[in-house]
């Protein structure tokens, strides 16, 4: 779908979407002060599952009937939830809550990666290839040449981050394999009721019994990542991909890095590093080249 044909209401919701999910990393990194983080990827996927179930039922959506889906489901949300979930969450214990943004706009990158690989039809073109050229080098450029010499705790922690964005890549090929088909809202249900399956036993076997948290702020905290960051912003998304096509939604990778950044200066008082911003720069030129329509427009004015 063209840019140009899209409705002041998608773009909207857009940016609504690009501020819930990033005022999300600032949610996990207030909850991490006091809940583990093998329990606080539970919370996130339990409490989200429970919200689908009953947004399904209420619409009356159809239920997949084939066993195969449902262990498909299993895959999807270890793929889609418990891997970069638990992932970003540990990297974010150690990097600032900015900084874990930028690198999950990485996800895009590879996600174009994956499928060229994996679907005869998403070769990568030349276009393409520059995309994730330059993107990369935005990736290497955010990291900081310190991290690239010696190696420490918040090099694993940003590595830790950019592996989960490949393991989101890896879930979208999974689900365009295995899930096709099914009502978006019944495919995410299902994902998170996988994800639940996993992280309750692995979170009661790594943190242990969980502990009521001290804190109001994470209370809030947790009840915002998991009802708005994740329930609500899965629903939100697949509004957004019907009204706006997958060109446009992918826009709002590049809306969650400047909230994120703001909400973690506002509130936690974190400032990112310079080479952290020229990335983040880098990053989304590589993403718009990706996209493909701005280097369009240019080469239809030149003409």
């Amino acid at each position: 779908m063209n840019q140009t044909t899209v409705s002041t209401r998608a773009w909207a919701e857009m940016l609504l979407l690009g501020g819930i999910w990033g005022a999300s990393f600032l949610a996990i990194k207030l909850a991490l002060t006091e809940v583990p983080v093998f329990t606080l990827v539970a919370h996130r996927v339990f409490w989200a599952c429970l919200i689908l179930w009953a947004y399904v039922a209420l619409r009356r959506l159809p239920l997949p009937k084939d066993p195969r889906i449902w262990g498909a489901f299993l895959i999807m949300g270890l793929l889609n939830n418990v891997i970069p979930f638990t992932l970003m969450a540990w990297g974010q214990q150690f990097i600032e809550t900015g900084l874990t943004s930028i690198f999950n706009a990485t996800a895009a990158i590879f996600a174009v990666l994956v499928a060229a690989m994996a679907f005869a039809d998403e070769r990568l073109t030349a276009r393409k290839a520059i995309g994730v050229t330059v993107a990369f080098a935005g990736v290497a450029v955010a990291i900081g040449l310190d991290a690239l010499r010696g190696f420490d705790v918040r090099s694993l922690a940003q590595l830790a981050v950019i592996g989960g964005t490949l393991s989101y890549a890896c879930a979208a090929v999974w689900a365009r394999t295995t899930l096709r088909g099914l009502p978006p809202q019944v495919a995410a249900a299902g994902m998170l009721t996988g994800s639940t399956l996993i992280m309750l036993p692995l979170a009661y076997a790594v943190d242990g019994a969980p502990s009521l948290p001290v804190l109001p702020q994470t209370y809030a905290a947790i009840t915002y990542f998991a009802v708005g960051g994740t329930a609500i912003a899965y629903l939100l998304y697949y509004r957004v991909l019907a009204m706006a096509g997958s060109g446009n939604a992918m826009l709002v990778t590049l809306l969650i890095p400047p909230i994120a950044i703001l909400l973690g200066w506002l509130v936690l008082g974190e400032r990112l590093a310079p080479n952290a911003f020229a990335g983040f720069a880098l990053l989304s030129t590589g993403l718009v080249i990706l996209d493909g329509r701005v280097l369009a427009r240019i080469r239809r004015l030149a003409a």
